[in-house]
C-alpha cells in the first residue's frame, strides 16, 4: 500500500485501485496510464507541482487531465500567486514523499495548496496516481477534493 491509499482506507472513501505494468521508455507518465488503463484521456489526471513568486519550495498541487498542459498563468491565479513555473523535480519528489511519475495528489508528507480542473466535475470518478508508477487510485472527484482540501479551478488553455 502507499499513503495515497492508506488514506483513502482512512477516511472510507469509495475507490477503486488499477495496476499497469510501466514502461520506462514511456514518454508521458499520465498518458501511458490512460492508454494501460484502456481509459479516456479526459478521465485520467496527473498531478504537476509548481513554485510561486519565483520561490522553489512555495509549492502548490495542481491537478489536470493528462491529455492536457498547465497553464501557469492560470495555475498563479489560482493559487493567488503573481507567477508560477514548474517545481524542481528533487523538490517535488522530496516534499511529496512520492518520485516523479508517481506523485500522488493524497498522502503526501506535507500538505500543500491544491488545485483541481475544473473539468473533473463533469465526471463521476477520476484516476490519479496512487503514489507509485503504474499504480491508479479510481476516486469521486468530489472526495479527491475533499482528502486534500482542493479548490477546482481552471487550470489549463
Amino acid at each position: 500500500m502507499t499513503p495515497a491509499i492508506d488514506l483513502a482506507k482512512k477516511k472510507k472513501i469509495n475507490h477503486a485501485i488499477h495496476q499497469y505494468h510501466h514502461d520506462p521508455r514511456a514518454e508521458s507518465y499520465g498518458l501511458e496510464a490512460a492508454q494501460a488503463l484502456g481509459q479516456n484521456p479526459e478521465h485520467v489526471f496527473k498531478t504537476l507541482l509548481f513554485c510561486l513568486n519565483g520561490e522553489p519550495k512555495n509549492l502548490a498541487v495542481a491537478v489536470i487531465p493528462v491529455a492536457q498542459k498547465l497553464n501557469l498563468k492560470q495555475a498563479a491565479k489560482a493559487a493567488k500567486g503573481k507567477k508560477a513555473e514548474m517545481a524542481d523535480p528533487d523538490i517535488a519528489q522530496k516534499i511529496t514523499g512520492y518520485v516523479v511519475g508517481g506523485i500522488s495528489p493524497l498522502g503526501q508528507k506535507k500538505a500543500l495548496p491544491t488545485f483541481i480542473h475544473q473539468s473533473a466535475l463533469a465526471q463521476d470518478t477520476i484516476c490519479v496516481s496512487a503514489g507509485k508508477r503504474g499504480l491508479e487510485i479510481e476516486l469521486a472527484p468530489q472526495d479527491l477534493a475533499l482528502l486534500t482540501r482542493a479548490q477546482f479551478a481552471e487550470l489549463c488553455g
